[in-house]
């Protein structure tokens, strides 16, 4: 019985081994990132996540580092493309906002993506169609250069602050957290009034600014035209 066990776990692991593929890998440290934290990520851990050894992973990665850069590169890929059929403030209105939700999903993304200086296909891909459909619009290369700059710094800005924040209050707990804001209420009016009567949405919030950045982009390319 223990001989046709121990056969049966030997067939699995050949059956995972063959499965295996960069996607998976990819896929599975995605999970432990947003499960655990991108700091506790390690080959050993993901051969662990994949049952496999971790010198398996070595065909289909490097190393540590081209894994992250894989990663950050991974998620890009997920963000909906600017769709070029459609008028440019729209296209590029619902890939920003699919991007920001994409980039709250996995919380570590967001500022490993900012810190890696190898920038992967998908993230070049993503920033040529962006820029296509600005230039498609009557956009200066001058101007789609800004532009393109000012969505970004937008999506990964805003997003890293608000991730950072939210974590930060979650690391307090409810009660030091309650007596913290508390704390700031008794000091300052004016936040005062924000906090307690204005709507606290992320989203919300993502979207107002970027709809002003893409009608003040408007804006400055009709000026120039």
């Amino acid at each position: 019985m223990s001989k046709t066990m121990s056969n049966q776990a030997k067939d699995q692991s050949v059956v995972v081994r063959e499965n295996l593929s960069r996607e998976r890998v990819l896929r599975a440290a995605i999970a432990v990132a947003d499960r655990d934290g991108i700091e506790s990520l390690s080959m050993r851990k993901l051969g662990l996540e994949l049952d496999v050894k971790a010198m398996s992973l070595y065909n289909y990665i490097s190393n540590k580092e081209e894994l992250l850069d894989a990663m950050c590169d991974f998620i890009v890929s997920l963000f909906d493309s600017p769709d070029i059929n459609i008028h440019w403030k729209e296209s590029l209105r619902r890939s920003s906002l699919s991007a920001q939700k994409i980039l709250w999903k996995h919380p570590w993304a967001c500022g490993l993506s900012m810190s890696r200086p190898n920038i992967g296909g998908a993230s070049l891909m993503y920033a040529e169609t962006t820029m296509g459909v600005l230039r498609r619009a009557g956009f200066s290369t001058q101007l789609t250069h800004h532009a393109l700059h000012a969505l970004d710094n937008h999506l990964y800005g805003s997003t890293l602050q608000e991730i950072g924040f939210k974590l930060g209050m979650e690391s307090f707990g409810p009660e030091v957290a309650a007596i913290y804001m508390q704390q700031r209420l008794e000091k300052f009016p004016y936040a005062s009034e924000i906090i307690l009567e204005a709507t606290h949405d992320h989203e919300i919030e993502y979207a107002f600014v970027l709809d002003l950045i893409l009608d003040g982009l408007e804006r400055v390319r009709d000026e120039k035209l």
